[in-house]
């Protein structure tokens, strides 16, 4: 009697390989008759269907690779690229002041060199700083 299909059946519905499927030779018949999973389930539940343990190593140990200097990756440094994106944006925001009279030549200078050196935060920081000189 051919059980073929029924042992790949079970080997699929138990997630191992077909060697590991044995089937109990008094409860062939009933095993012939097993058409669903549940049936193949149950089966295995009453004792006519039995697994295998595993045999052979357990653990497959992974190759360790040793990692060359061109694969080394590094974090890159945004800040530059902040940097940049602040001093263009506070550059723009002085010469509109200028342009608009609410600062002179001079502060204008000033303010550029105050970029270059970092000392504003944000666009808004810039404009406080503004302010207050102008209250001055």
């Amino acid at each position: 009697m051919k059980l073929d299909k029924k042992k790949a059946l079970a080997a699929k519905v138990f997630g191992v390989g077909k060697d590991r499927i044995v089937f109990v030779p008094t409860a062939l018949n009933e095993i012939k008759e097993a058409i669903t999973r549940q049936d193949i389930v149950d089966l295995h539940n009453s004792g006519a269907i039995q697994i295998k343990d595993i045999k052979g190593r357990k653990t497959v140990e992974k190759r360790k690779h040793r990692r060359g200097i061109g694969k080394v990756e590094q974090k890159v440094n945004q800040s530059k690229q902040e940097y940049v994106r602040l001093a263009r944006k506070l550059r723009a925001t002085t010469k509109g002041l200028l342009r608009m009279k609410k600062i002179d030549k001079e502060d204008y200078y000033n303010f550029r060199r105050m970029i270059k050196a970092s000392r504003f935060k944000s666009r808004r920081h810039l404009l406080e700083h503004a302010k207050e000189m102008k209250e001055q």
